[in-house]
């Protein structure tokens, strides 16, 4: 079978991998598309700590099922359409113990610390699948990134009474968008590129700010009076929104950490304490957000047009991992069609 490979930092090549074998417990899915995610960049540009070379990339997956190998439940039949829960959990360790098995110690995500996705076929335990009668297969390709953003909404318990500032609006940034408005927050959604906001706005959030373009501590005065927002959700990673989270986030408000910052940030502590902040991180999503966003999907008009910026074929992977890295503000969501 056909599969895209990162052989190291900047070079991609089609490899051809034999099919998986089928275990019992287990199914076997035939790829439609997989998602360009940021961590798959930052294999391709080498920033990601957690991957090692050469690697198959891609976690966002729409499939379907080709085989269903022994032990798996009857409702589980051929030919639907599922995505997938890319994550592992080894069931041992203290998160695992105290049920949070998205933050498992020892987790390897698909296409981050093991083989991922962006190939023709692969076997997972019919555990992590997850499918719909009614999303389409581009759909289900959306489905994994929006959950990041559920999940940090969910952890920092958003509520109708709640102004939501999100600092960063990619599709992780708009699941936390759409969530919010969801439980009934006001959303107040900030990015430096203008494309990302109209996005942002179509989603469901009552103010767009561009922070490139405006003061963002006068413009959030202007729409808190003056408290700063309840909660702030950081989806960028960067080292400027990071600390804007901090010194903007209303007393005894709650700040949720999505986004890696590729190198390390200096805060003024004084905050942290002066202002009785929850700082809390929030990694992958559970099962009940994947479900979340079905529901959501399942019920509710997604622009995809405006959201997937391109669809390209396993052969020019590369030529869109290149355009990607070279203005990654240009892009949303990218595409593998298998």
């Amino acid at each position: 079978m056909k599969a895209v490979q990162i052989l190291e930092p900047g070079k991609i090549e089609i490899i051809e991998k034999d099919l998986p074998k089928l275990l019992a417990g287990e199914v076997l899915l035939k790829i439609n598309y997989v998602g360009f995610c940021g961590s798959d960049l930052n294999s391709y540009m080498g920033r990601n700590p957690m991957v090692q070379y050469p690697r198959i990339p891609g976690h966002e997956i729409s499939a379907s099922i080709e085989r269903i190998g022994s032990s798996v439940p009857d409702h589980i039949k051929k030919g639907q359409k599922v995505t997938v829960m890319p994550y592992t959990n080894c069931g041992q360790c203290h998160a695992c113990k105290n049920g949070h098995f998205n933050a498992c110690q020892f987790n390897q995500t698909l296409g981050v610390q093991r083989d991922g996705a962006m190939c023709e076929y692969i076997s997972v335990p019919w555990q992590k699948i997850l499918y719909s009668n009614h999303l389409n297969e581009k759909q289900l390709a959306l489905v994994e990134p929006l959950t990041v953003g559920f999940h940090a909404v969910a952890r920092a318990e958003v509520t109708e009474k709640d102004i939501v500032m999100v600092l960063g609006c990619g599709l992780i940034g708009s699941g936390a968008i759409i969530s919010s408005r969801q439980r009934g927050a006001k959303v107040i959604a900030v990015d430096i590129d203008n494309q990302k906001l109209i996005m942002a706005g179509k989603l469901g959030a009552d103010f767009l700010i561009n922070s490139a373009l405006e003061n963002l501590h006068n413009k959030l005065s202007e729409l808190t009076s003056k408290n700063g927002p309840d909660v702030i959700i950081e989806a960028a990673g960067n080292p400027v929104t990071y600390r804007s989270a901090v010194e903007e986030v209303a007393f005894c408000g709650r700040v949720v950490c999505i986004g890696y910052a590729r190198e390390e940030v200096a805060f003024v502590t004084r905050l942290f304490v002066q202002k009785e902040i929850n700082i809390m991180g929030s990694r992958n999503a559970t099962p009940s957000d994947f479900e979340s966003v079905i529901r959501f999907m399942e019920g509710n008009f997604l622009p995809l047009d405006d959201i997937i910026t391109r669809i390209v074929k396993p052969e020019t992977a590369a030529e869109a991992f290149n355009d990607w890295s070279s203005d990654p503000g240009k892009f949303l969501k990218i595409l593998v069609e298998f």
